[in-house]
C-alpha cells in the first residue's frame, strides 16, 4: 500500500468492495423476494377480482411494486451487508492484519465508504427515474381497483376546485401556469348552500386575472331555462395552480418535477414546507447508505475470540435501525410543520454521522 494513501492496497480494497457488494445485493434480493411474496398474498386477490384480469396483471403489479420495495429496503441491506462483511474480516483476523500494517480504522473502512457512495448514487437515480414513475402509475391503478390502467399522458383529469360558494369541475387540464388549458368545464353556481344554475363550457384559458371560457351554456335550475352564452369570463378567484397542483404527491414525482411544482406553489403564495422537506429527503435518503459502514463498523473492530463479536454486530444493527426510526420521525415532524424542512431531512443524517464517528473512534481506542 502507498505511504500516505487513505485506502488499503488496491487488491485489498477490491476484495473488501466485492465482499460488501455481494452481501449487500444478496441480502436485498432475498428481502425483496420474501416481501414481494407477502405483498402478493394480500393484493393478488384484489387484482384478480376485477373482471378480465389474469396473471398478466399480477405480474404487471409486481413490476411496479418491486421498485418501491427495493428503494425502501436498500439502506437496510447496506447495513446488513456491512456488518456481515466486517464480521467475516474480523473472524479471519484480516482487520487485525490491516491495522498491524499501520492502517487506521477510517482507512480500513474507506473502500466500503466509497462503495456505499456509489450505491447511494445508483439509489438516487433509481428512485428518481424508476420508483417515482412506478409509484405514480400504481397509485392511479389502485384508484380504479386494478381496472384498465390509466394512460399517463402528462395531463390531469377530473379535478374539483372551490370558487367561493361555487364548485368547478374540469374533465381535463393541459399545460401548467398561465398556459394551462381547461377542457370540459362545469361550474355549479350556488348561494346559501342551494344550487342556482349549472354553467358548462368546452374550453377555458387564463388571462392573468380570470378564466375566459368558450362555448358556454347556463342551465337555471329554478325555471328550467337553458341559455347559450358563448364566450364569457368566470372564476376570477381561481389560480391555474389550483387546477394543475390540486394534489402534489412527492413520492410520485422526480426531483426535478417536484422542484418545479414547489416553485409554482411558491409563486402562487401557497405553503410548501412539507414538500420542501420531501425534496431535501430525496437527497438525504439515498445518502443514508453512506452512513451504514460507519454505524456497522463496531462489528469489525475488537478481538473476535473475545466472544463479543455477536454483541457488537447487534449494536451495529441497533444503531442502523435507530437511524431509520429517527429519520421517519423527523420527516413526520417536518410534514406537521414542527421542524423546518432542511432540519427534518438532514438532522438525523448529521446526528448519526457524528454518532458513527464517535463510536468508530472509541472502538479504535
Amino acid at each position: 500500500m502507498k505511504a500516505n494513501s487513505p485506502f488499503p492496497s488496491r487488491t485489498v480494497a477490491l476484495y473488501m468492495v466485492r465482499l460488501f457488494l455481494v452481501r449487500t445485493f444478496g441480502i436485498l434480493a432475498a428481502l425483496v423476494l420474501v416481501l414481494q411474496a407477502l405483498d402478493l398474498l394480500s393484493e393478488s386477490a384484489k387484482i384478480l377480482a376485477y373482471p378480465g384480469n389474469t396473471d398478466a396483471q399480477v405480474w404487471h403489479y409486481v413490476s411496479m411494486r418491486m421498485p418501491q420495495i427495493i428503494a425502501r429496503f436498500l439502506p437496510f441491506s447496506v447495513l446488513l451487508g456491512t456488518i456481515l462483511t466486517l464480521m467475516q474480516l474480523n473472524q479471519n483476523s484480516e482487520v487485525i492484519s490491516m491495522k498491524a500494517s499501520g492502517l487506521s480504522a477510517h482507512q480500513v473502512l474507506a473502500p466500503l465508504l466509497v462503495a456505499s457512495l456509489g450505491v447511494a448514487a445508483i439509489s438516487f437515480l433509481f428512485n428518481d427515474r424508476i420508483v417515482s414513475r412506478a409509484t405514480a402509475t400504481l397509485t392511479q391503478w389502485e384508484k380504479v381497483d386494478y381496472g384498465p390502467l390509466p394512460v399517463d399522458s402528462g395531463t390531469r383529469g377530473n379535478v374539483w376546485v372551490r370558487d367561493g360558494a361555487n364548485l368547478i369541475r374540469v374533465d381535463r387540464i393541459d399545460g401548467r401556469g398561465n398556459s394551462a388549458v381547461l377542457s370540459g368545464i362545469t361550474v355549479y353556481e350556488r348561494q346559501g348552500g342551494r344550487l342556482l344554475s349549472i354553467l358548462t363550457a368546452k374550453q377555458g384559458r387564463y388571462n392573468g386575472r380570470e378564466w375566459r371560457v368558450d362555448g358556454a351554456t347556463r342551465f337555471t335550475v329554478g325555471i328550467g331555462k337553458l341559455e347559450q352564452l358563448g364566450t364569457l369570463h368566470v372564476a376570477s378567484g381561481v389560480r391555474p395552480d389550483q387546477f394543475t397542483l390540486a394534489t402534489v404527491d412527492p413520492d410520485s414525482l422526480s426531483f426535478r418535477a417536484l422542484r418545479e411544482a414547489i416553485a409554482d406553489l411558491e409563486a402562487a403564495g401557497r405553503p410548501t414546507k412539507a414538500l420542501d422537506g420531501a425534496l431535501w429527503h430525496k437527497l438525504s435518503s439515498p445518502l443514508s447508505s453512506v452512513l451504514m459502514p460507519l454505524l456497522g463498523a463496531v462489528a469489525g473492530f475488537g478481538v473476535a475470540r473475545s466472544g463479543r463479536l455477536f454483541i457488537r454486530a447487534v449494536i451495529g444493527m441497533a444503531l442502523g435501525f435507530a437511524y431509520f426510526v429517527a429519520d421517519n420521525f423527523a420527516l413526520a415532524m417536518g410534514n406537521l410543520g414542527a421542524y423546518p424542512p432542511f432540519l427534518a431531512a438532514w438532522a438525523p443524517f448529521l446526528l448519526f454521522l457524528l454518532i458513527g464517528e464517535l463510536v468508530l473512534i472509541r472502538t479504535e481506542e
